[in-house]
């Protein structure tokens, strides 16, 4: 239990949500996280290697460029469904149909 709550206190901090709102279902280097964050290199830098150290992400190399993606990618339908459960509707991220039918049955 205490590493699960360490793995949740990762994602506990806007900026990793930031990077992994930007990262979506798809993979990004980081000068294109750097782009769409507008965080620092070091900052992006940081925060990469604190989620890859708990397997929230993982790379690839291509050339001179490492990409990352999320190592699970329903991760990023996750938050958005914690986001709209705490009242914070398309904050993180946008559900996805298969979700949104979900949603939809529930109410």
């Amino acid at each position: 239990m205490k590493e699960f709550a360490q793995f949740i206190k990762v994602l506990g901090d806007a900026n990793r949500l930031t990077i992994i709102h930007t990262i979506g279902k798809s993979s990004r280097s980081v000068t294109e996280i750097i782009k769409e964050t507008g965080l620092s290199q070091t900052l992006v830098s940081f925060h990469l290697r604190t989620m890859r150290e708990k397997k929230i992400v993982t790379t690839r190399r291509d050339g001179p460029f490492i990409y990352y993606s999320l190592t699970a990618p329903e991760l990023y339908d996750l938050i958005g469904e914690l986001s709209r459960i705490a009242g914070f509707d398309n904050v993180i991220t946008k559900a996805t149909p298969s979700l949104k039918i979900v949603n939809q049955h529930r109410r």
